[in-house]
């Protein structure tokens, strides 16, 4: 398992900028990161949430997500560390990768 450190200064710029073109945006209010998916239907968007859990759970890193139909909007941020950090940056990247 990796340790989480926050992203700041220079890092945190490139690892925004990299998100950003994915899709992932800054959560208002807090420091975080936030991205809404949409899949073809209920049974998609369920799957692709049990593969990610697999993920999360291995990386003992857990996402705040809400899912609703085919759509689920997710928000990461390591409370650990107080923000934004290398954890959220590596599941916001293996999300994007199971979502295809």
């Amino acid at each position: 398992m990796t340790t989480p450190h926050k992203l700041e200064g220079i890092d945190r710029e490139k690892a925004l900028a990299a998100l950003e073109e994915h899709g992932w945006s800054p959560a208002e209010g807090r420091d975080a990161i936030v991205k809404t998916f949409v899949f073809d239907d209920f049974n998609a968007a369920f799957g692709w949430m049990t593969r990610v859990a697999m993920v999360a759970e291995h990386m003992n890193h857990h996402p705040e997500w809400f899912n609703v139909y085919k759509t689920v909007k997710v928000t990461l941020a390591t409370h650990d560390v107080g923000g934004l950090s290398n954890l959220d940056v590596a599941m916001a990247s293996k999300m994007d990768r199971l979502a295809g």
